[in-house]
């Protein structure tokens, strides 16, 4: 049976660069991967999905939180790749497991677990319900040489939990950071 697989890790942990590996390698096979992102996420282009490190590929399929995933779209495929799985809505995740479960094809979601508040992304939620396997992107803190577990968001350079959840950015905006640091960089920040 194939598996639904949730590889998550916080900002700059490489999540999009493991992704578009994994695509390349199925393709230099001559094996059909599908790569899903969220519409919403046009940062760097409405159908691109582009690592911090510079590769992109085009996405071949773009959801929002209604789009019902049509069975032939799947069929003759080798394995669904998913971007940015934190945005997802619950619908589509469980349209996903379905896929893998009664259709045999793998898929793999990367995204961020938590929001830059540690409060679980809707899509991450689901995908930590119903994953056959939950793997962890590791990078280290973007202040000191521990494990990242947060998403610091910062506004205007400063550290904040301030603004909306799905506020898109990369470096600029997010940064990652361990328990210890995150902790230390917002005691002067107020809570919303």
């Amino acid at each position: 049976m194939a598996k639904l697989y949730f590889r998550f890790g916080t900002v700059g942990s490489a999540k999009t660069l493991n992704l578009l590996a994994v695509a390349h390698n199925y393709r230099t096979q001559e094996k059909r991967a599908l790569i899903i992102k969220p519409e919403l996420d046009d940062r760097f282009g409405r159908d691109l999905v582009v690592s911090r490190a510079g590769v992109e590929k085009k996405a071949d399929l773009l959801v929002n939180p209604e789009t019902i995933l049509e069975r032939e779209a799947f069929t003759g495929l080798h394995c669904v790749l998913v971007d940015e799985a934190q945005f997802l809505s619950s619908k589509v995740i469980d349209q996903l497991r379905n896929i893998a479960t009664e259709m045999g094809v793998p898929v793999i979601c990367y995204g961020l677990r938590t929001d830059f508040t540690t409060k679980l992304f809707e899509g991450a939620r689901r995908l930590l319900e119903v994953a056959d396997s939950i793997e962890e992107v590791k990078t280290t803190c973007h202040f000191c040489n521990r494990k990242a577990i947060f998403n610091l968001k910062l506004a205007d350079g400063v550290p904040t939990l301030s603004g909306p959840t799905i506020d898109l950015g990369a470096e600029e905006k997010y940064l990652p950071a361990c328990a210890a640091c995150y902790h230390d960089k917002l005691k002067h920040t107020a809570t919303p």
